[in-house]
């Protein structure tokens, strides 16, 4: 009888040690998935720490070009709500302050170093909120959108008003601008000049009031990475 039982019992002592090893192998896996896991989160957090540092510069450059571009669009709308001039009543000093102040331009050119680098490489799968891996994948589509508008504004004006103002105006002095004894005020009132200004008035106005949005899109893009990103306590 006691030979009998022995095959059982090596069998019950072969079944134990193979789940013993297969428990093991588990949990060795186990282990290494957690550290893998842990590794990865950290490596997040760093991608996550640099891409919100890089957001905040961006807003920071954008809210400095939206404040020069402000002061040049409500300069346009003052000598616009102007025309046409007469120059026998109009205020020359003010009329000169708000002409050299509507010709100030500036391009909002966002750091994408990180962004870059994170969307050419594998670790761009690291980044766990599907929200925030939408956002940075439409990111260059966004900053092209709002870029093309501030883009035709600064050409035309580079191209084509410039040239307006240097053959009429003192340009390097906008106290001068109309009261270099060379200026010929009479341009003021031609057609020639409201043009001028109604062509600036337009390129601005289309930064701040496009019926697309750029403008609106970007602020909430950049405000949305920001959140997402920011560092956990």
């Amino acid at each position: 009888m006691a030979d009998d039982n022995r095959p059982i019992q090596y069998m019950r002592y072969a079944v134990g040690e193979i789940v013993l090893v297969v428990i093991g192998i588990l949990l060795a896996l186990q282990i290494n998935n957690w550290n893998e896991n842990r590794i990865d989160q950290q490596k997040e957090r760093l991608i996550l720490k640099e891409l919100h540092k890089e957001f905040i510069s961006n807003k920071t450059q954008l809210d400095t070009v939206l404040h020069i571009n402000r002061r040049s669009f409500q300069s346009v709308k003052y000598v616009r709500s102007e025309l046409p001039i007469d120059i026998e009543n109009v205020n020359l000093d003010s009329l000169a302050f708000h002409l050299y102040f509507m010709g100030y331009t500036y391009t909002f050119n966002p750091s994408k170093g990180v962004t870059n680098a994170l969307m050419n490489s594998s670790t761009f799968n690291l980044i766990s909120n599907d929200k925030l891996r939408q956002l940075l994948i439409r990111w260059e589509d966004i900053v092209i959108d709002y870029q093309e508008e501030e883009i035709n504004a600064n050409n035309n004006y580079a191209n084509q008003l410039k040239s307006f103002e240097k053959k009429h105006f003192y340009w390097d002095d906008h106290k001068k601008w109309l009261t270099d004894p060379r200026v010929d005020l009479t341009i003021l009132e031609s057609i020639e000049f409201d043009n001028y200004v109604l062509d600036r008035y337009s390129d601005l106005k289309n930064i701040f009031e496009n019926s697309q949005g750029e403008l609106e899109n970007m602020t909430k893009t950049i405000d949305e990475i920001i959140e997402l990103s920011k560092p956990k306590k």
